[in-house]
């Protein structure tokens, strides 16, 4: 009987196997979330996508496990942006077996560049190109939300961004904006007493209201800023992942974006 069982689960999981393979659709891996949310929306129904970062997780900090190795070996695309961002990603797409597309702009060293929708909208086409995928409705929606941010931003008080990591640089390029970063790009790193003096001394000096933090990262140098200058704390999210809560009440790159130039609104003295 046990032989018996044994061979019924062998058969009944090979069948499984073979289903997945049939399925037609292009099996896709992606770094995590805006480019997972890219390939989603260009490749629709003729994509299978697995965002390597789960929800919650500081995809600077993401760990592979032998399942995310496989997935990544056995795609038929994966997509990813180099320059550091996520080492472990980088080494283990260098093994997969199908098309590796590396998403940062030449020449960049901020890899940041879906915070800005006109910079993000470029990514998604050449993720449609790889993914013979449409651009065009998603494109549509990002070049709306870019009008939103430039009415939205155009008539504040304040153009200072005070921000946890350097994650916002497109964006504050976008708009006309300064961002004053408490560390680098990397938002594992931390400031230093000095540079700490130094973001202080700049929110006195420029009448800065608002220290950004973000949901997935650390706020003890922001919460020290904010104690020392008498500023609020007000979150900024740089997108790179949604956290639980965000993918359980349905939130997308869309929304989100439409919850920052809020609080940016609110943070810099809009009109």
């Amino acid at each position: 009987m046990r032989i018996v069982l044994i061979l019924v689960v062998a058969v009944a999981a090979a069948g499984c196997a073979a289903r997945v393979a049939d399925s037609g659709r292009t099996q896709v891996v992606a770094a995590f979330y805006p480019l997972a949310f890219a390939a989603e929306q260009v490749g629709g129904e003729a994509v299978d996508v697995h965002d390597l970062t789960p929800a919650g997780v500081e995809p600077h900090d993401l760990e592979l496990g032998p399942r995310d190795i496989e997935r990544i070996r056995d795609a038929d695309v994966a997509l990813y942006l180099g320059g550091g961002l996520q080492p472990a990603v980088e080494k283990a797409i260098a093994g997969t077996q199908g098309t590796r597309v590396d998403l940062l702009p030449p020449g960049a060293d901020d890899p940041h560049v879906w915070l800005a929708p006109l910079h993000y909208a470029r990514l998604i086409e050449r993720v449609a190109t790889a993914l013979h995928g449409d651009a065009a409705p998603l494109v549509a929606k990002l070049r709306a939300l870019d009008a939103e941010y430039r009415a939205g931003l155009a008539d504040c008080d304040r153009r200072t961004i005070v921000v946890s990591h350097a994650a916002f640089g497109y964006l504050a390029d976008a708009y006309g904006l300064t961002q004053v970063a408490l560390a680098g790009l990397a938002p594992e790193a931390e400031a230093g007493p000095r540079d700490l003096e130094r973001t202080i001394d700049r929110v006195r000096d420029q009448g800065v209201t608002t220290v950004f933090v973000e949901p997935l990262a650390p706020r003890r140098e922001a919460d020290t800023i904010a104690r020392e200058t008498g500023t609020k704390v007000a979150v900024l999210d740089p997108v790179e992942g949604l956290t639980k809560d965000e993918q359980a009440s349905g939130a997308d790159y869309l929304s989100l974006m439409r919850t920052n130039l809020a609080a940016l609104r609110k943070g810099l003295g809009c009109r």
